[in-house]
């Protein structure tokens, strides 16, 4: 869902996630849990390169979700559709970024040109913050 630039905002089933100004990048939502993938530099992965992904994930109503209230795991498929094969399970780590902190990222090396899919599941550290989620975006790698 494209955003434009300016402050965004996603409604889906009657969620409202806030999203902060910055150019479109992919959002996907899964039960009260949704998050923007970015990847540096400027959102054009290269093959053998390193791209940090790093996901703004925000609670149903705008509330940021930090890493250091999620159990997230990473898995980095290469492919699409059937036939994927598991690439990497990068370590999540904490950065800050548009003004957020404890914003979940991992540093990714694609390493050939193509179709990739990044899948972010998570649970939440403390009992009822949210529902557990899995999130999936597909990634093109440039050579």
């Amino acid at each position: 869902l494209p955003f434009g630039y300016g402050l965004g905002l996603l409604f889906l089933g009657g969620m409202v996630f806030a999203e902060t100004p910055m150019p479109a990048h992919e959002v996907e939502v899964s039960e009260d849990v949704g998050a923007t993938l970015h990847l540096e530099p400027n959102d054009r992965p290269r093959s053998g390169q390193n791209t940090l992904a790093w996901f703004a994930l925000t609670q149903r109503g705008g509330q940021p979700i930090p890493l250091s209230d999620c159990n997230c795991e990473l898995t980095v498929y290469a492919g699409s559709g059937t036939g994927q094969t598991v690439l990497q399970r990068p370590a999540l780590r904490a950065i800050a970024a548009e003004g957020r902190q404890g914003i979940p990222s991992a540093t990714i090396t694609f390493p050939q040109p193509g179709a990739y899919e990044l899948v972010l599941e998570g649970t939440p550290r403390s009992r009822g913050n949210f529902a557990p989620f899995e999130l999936r975006f597909s990634v093109t790698v440039a050579r």
